[in-house]
């Protein structure tokens, strides 16, 4: 599945075609129709490490490279521009333009392996009989670029933030003012409903998740509360943490893989709920399923308190622990909630809305 960040600079993309695309790794396998390789300029990194070893799991781990991200994104050279747009959950706050071009930053979140997760991803890398090494190196990569990423944060003229949940997380690691602008929901998730074949209009008895199939998803949560209550749970994605997953899934949870939006959405509306159990900065898969038709239970915290509502979009559970989960699971009844109020709820974060914001806030800094 492509992510939040991706499907932001996407619309992005599009609302400014004739952009060029700066980025650090680019897979025109994978991303060739959403961001054509004629606009794309990559990094060094890029051209040291060909496509064939940054995927290769043996050979590399973006981690072990962080500290060349840096200087990659110091390198590009926008003196041609008169304004850029960055979008950035790590590094590309920090290029630098020097005041010209203005830099306008939509920040998905300050790094969140080198603030407040950086204790759990060392803890997973210390794991193992390299264990100790990996960690004590990641430790030492860490500090340094905290120290580097708080430095470089002033470089942005602006900073939108996709979220209150970041906006406070800029105001603390920063120390910077940011304005909310949310990510927006795809048009295609908006669409008629009556484009959804009868037979999924109706919810069946499984719970749904969609999702990058990595640790801080938390979806070991939702396999393990499924297993305890015996509750048929189908998932919905790929990702690194997959082989993990499905060693602790019981004979209720079936893993799907890779589904693209149209297999998506009659998954969604299909579902008695999709589960949302990670702490999340904003949260688009939510709203993905509130436009089928189909309420969330998500874990209390995070993005998912500023776009879902207790009763009537979701039912929350309040501690991220699987039998916190496992009771919301158990108490869950899907006629409680209606199909009209989710699909309004999502309707609230159209594109236009997302693009009216963006082309004001572009004004605003072209006019300073």
């Amino acid at each position: 599945m492509r992510g939040g960040a991706e499907k932001v600079l996407r619309v992005l993309a599009e609302m400014f075609p004739d952009a060029p695309i700066y980025t650090l790794l680019y897979d025109e396998a994978k991303l060739g129709t959403w961001f054509p390789k004629e606009r794309v300029r990559t990094s060094d990194i890029q051209h040291h490490y060909p496509l064939s070893i940054i995927h290769h799991p043996f050979f590399f781990n973006h981690h072990f490279y962080l500290r060349r991200f840096p200087a990659a994104v110091e390198a590009w050279d926008f003196s041609e521009f008169d304004l850029v747009i960055s979008s950035s959950s790590a590094f590309a706050h920090g290029i630098i333009t020097n005041g010209k071009p203005k830099h306008l930053c939509y920040v998905h979140s300050p790094a969140r392996y080198l603030w407040d997760r950086s204790m759990d991803v060392l803890s997973r890398a210390g794991r193992g009989p390299l264990g100790p090494l990996k960690k004590c190196y990641l430790s030492r990569t860490f500090h340094k670029l905290r120290e580097w990423d708080a430095e470089v944060s002033d470089r942005p003229d602006y900073l939108l933030a996709a979220s209150k949940t970041v906006q406070r997380r800029i105001e603390l690691y920063w120390r910077r003012e940011s304005a909310v602008v949310p990510p927006p929901i795809d048009d295609f998730w908006l669409q008629d409903k009556s484009i959804l074949s009868s037979s999924v209009l109706r919810p069946t008895s499984y719970f749904f998740i969609a999702s990058t199939l990595v640790p801080y998803k938390r979806i070991d949560l939702a396999i393990e509360a499924s297993n305890r209550a015996k509750l048929p749970l189908l998932i919905a994605g790929e990702g690194r943490d997959r082989r993990r997953l499905e060693s602790l899934a019981g004979p209720t949870v079936a893993f799907l893989g890779y589904k693209d939006e149209t297999a998506l959405r009659e998954l969604y509306a299909g579902a008695t709920a999709t589960i949302f159990p990670g702490d999340e900065d904003f949260g688009l898969v939510p709203l993905e399923s509130l436009a089928c038709g189909t309420p969330v239970i998500a874990y209390q915290s995070g993005g998912s308190i500023e776009t879902l509502t207790e009763g009537v979009t979701a039912s929350f559970f309040d501690e991220p622990t699987a039998a916190s989960l496992q009771n919301a699971l158990e108490h869950f009844e899907r006629k409680n909630f209606s199909p009209d109020d989710c699909r309004t709820a999502a309707k609230r974060h159209a594109r236009t809305d997302f693009e009216e914001a963006i082309r004001r806030e572009v004004e605003a800094l072209r006019k300073v």
